[in-house]
């Protein structure tokens, strides 16, 4: 079983700059996408929705703005829109797709960097977050939560770490938080359980030379229950072409499919 994630920074942008003739060569069995921009009535061509996948959207209320999507070349048994918190369901940030006894999930944590404001959202989001996180864990269902969690976890998981550290998504709160969600909740970063090389990033800001450079950060992630570490198989960063500022992440999985 292959899943990809990509942050978009934008569906209709990320479509002009050739994804979705790129998506044929991976040809994952899932793809999620995040930060849609669009809503899914926006899109009427048929590029949008590729020969042999189903698509499904959970997008924001406000247009233009965050939104993810999963699609899948097999029909789930069930397709759930949202976490059960209306502030940030509102923002369409989790999208989850149940496969028998596995849940792949498309998620969008929010981002703090535009401002204190959003800082706060993200912050009184992380808590309650990792409480469901943890709930969901013990229901019995495998899980792949794949997407965006604007947090770099470690120094190794961003080129400049020591000048970021009072930078949004390299907090000392937010690297607790990571610690905790791949400690105490148990969860596990699959990308890191087949690639333990330094400089893997898959965010580049479009200022300055930084893709050029590969002053990047690892703010990407499939975040796995412990039953799946031993079924990863592969992990790929696909950084061949630019649809986005963020690259698309690819694995592996020893899975029934």
């Amino acid at each position: 079983m292959t899943i990809t994630s990509a942050n978009l920074n934008g569906i209709r942008a990320a479509a002009r700059k050739g994804f979705f003739d790129w998506l044929p060569e991976e040809s994952p069995d899932i793809l999620c996408v995040q930060e849609t921009k669009a809503q899914r009535a926006q899109l009427t061509d048929d590029f949008y929705f590729p020969p042999g996948y189903r698509a499904w959207f959970a997008d924001a209320e406000r247009k233009g703005y965050s939104g993810v999507a999963l699609y899948a070349n097999r029909e789930p048994d069930e397709v759930v829109t949202g976490i059960g918190m209306p502030e940030i369901d509102r923002e369409g940030r989790w999208l989850e797709a149940r496969f028998g006894d596995l849940a792949v999930v498309s998620f969008y944590m929010p981002s703090g960097s535009s401002g204190e404001h959003r800082q706060d959202v993200k912050d009184a989001f992380m808590e309650p977050f990792l409480a469901r996180l943890q709930a969901l864990r013990e229901s019995g269902r495998e899980l792949i939560i794949c997407g965006d969690w604007n947090i770099a976890h470690t120094a190794r998981d961003l080129r400049n770490w020591r000048s970021n550290q009072k930078n949004s998504g390299f907090l000392p709160h937010e690297r607790a938080w990571m610690d905790r969600l791949f400690g105490e909740a148990g969860f596990v970063d699959a990308f890191r359980v087949v690639n333990d090389q330094d400089h893997q990033y898959t965010w580049w800001s479009y200022r300055g030379r930084a893709w050029d450079n590969n002053t990047g950060w690892r703010i990407d992630y499939h975040v796995i229950t412990p039953g799946l570490r031993d079924r990863v198989l592969d992990a790929r960063i696909h950084t061949g072409q630019r649809f986005s500022d963020h690259a698309p992440l690819t694995l592996d999985y020893d899975w029934p499919w």
